[in-house]
């Protein structure tokens, strides 16, 4: 059964009832083709007032679905001869963020992406996509090897944040990060980033650094999440709504405020109604952009990259 959000249970209801009469009509051999055809095209209509005028808590909520894809979902559909590669050299493997070799359409990659889990088994082993320390740390060195052998690093970033607990503040979480963004800066290969579903804070930006940046049509990124922004503004988690439009995390104001190159389409609904639809949109961006980036030289291209962080932030009164 579909997981309902608030704002889908008018078009969940009305697929359901589509769905009963179809059942009706197969089981008591009655034709109601006209009645079912009718209410199929008032679907629909619903689906386009619905999702084409989302709010942007709606869309930070379509972000979290359960059943969207995740990093792996998107290797396993676009990627051929994945090798995961474990662990940091220092402390130990970090779950929530994985890391491998791979190939898409004859180009050899390296692929680095925050993992959530599909179950709550699955989540506390993966720490609901929230890296630790050594998750930064194993990505840094996977970068290096990226570097090493001269193969573009795609970077896929699904994480509320970073995990705050003592533990990984003890190993260095914000050292790490920051280590990241300095390294990150000076590798001298193209570093293709996706915002897939969620894109917070200081645990997004630690694999977040790239030559191109593309969020998907429903995934936002922030410097904080809405939660968290609404606590500390008015001590009230409950004005995540308006914490939301406040942040402008959506693709679409983050495109208007330069911050990124592209947005990556969407079935309506979400990535999670069809996630090959929606992959096939992140394989013409890596494609489109390998083909622009590895005409670059390593010094035209961290050159190009220094220039686009510096430009964030420049306006005129």
């Amino acid at each position: 059964m579909p997981i309902e959000l608030e704002f889908e249970k008018p078009i969940l209801e009305l697929e359901k009832k589509i769905a009963e009469l179809r059942h009706f009509t197969h089981k008591e051999k009655i034709d109601l083709s006209n009645e079912i055809s009718d209410l199929n095209e008032r679907l629909e209509k619903l689906r386009k007032e619905v999702f084409n005028n989302l709010t942007a808590w709606q869309r930070v909520q379509i972000s979290r679905h359960p059943e969207r894809p995740y990093t792996i979902d998107y290797i396993k559909i676009l990627m051929k001869d994945f090798i995961e590669i474990h662990g940091d050299r220092h402390f130990q493997d970090d779950k929530a963020l994985i890391s491998g070799l791979a190939r898409i359409d004859g180009r050899e990659v390296m692929v680095i992406g925050h993992q959530k889990g599909k179950d709550t088994k699955e989540n506390l082993e993966r720490n609901f996509g929230c890296a630790h320390p050594e998750g930064y740390r194993k990505a840094m060195r996977v970068m290096r090897m990226a570097e090493k052998f001269k193969l573009p690093i795609i970077s896929f970033i699904d994480t509320p944040g970073a995990y705050p607990g003592v533990g990984a503040e003890e190993r260095g979480q914000a050292e790490a990060i920051a280590y990241n963004l300095r390294e990150m800066t000076g590798i001298s290969v193209p570093i293709i980033v996706f915002v897939i579903g969620e894109g917070g804070s200081g645990g997004a930006l630690g694999i977040g650094v790239g030559d191109k940046i593309f969020v998907l049509e429903n995934a936002y990124y922030s410097v904080i999440s809405p939660e968290g922004c609404a606590a500390i503004l008015w001590k009230d988690r409950k004005k995540a709504m308006e914490a939301a439009m406040c942040l402008k995390l959506t693709a679409k104001d983050l495109v208007g405020l330069g911050l990124i190159d592209g947005i990556i389409p969407e079935p309506l609904g979400g990535a999670h109604r069809d996630s090959s639809k929606t992959a096939q949109g992140i394989r013409k961006a890596i494609n489109e952009s390998l083909d622009e980036l590895l005409k670059l030289s390593p010094q035209e291209l961290l050159n190009s990259r220094y220039k686009r962080y510096r430009n964030i932030g420049i306006y005129k009164e």
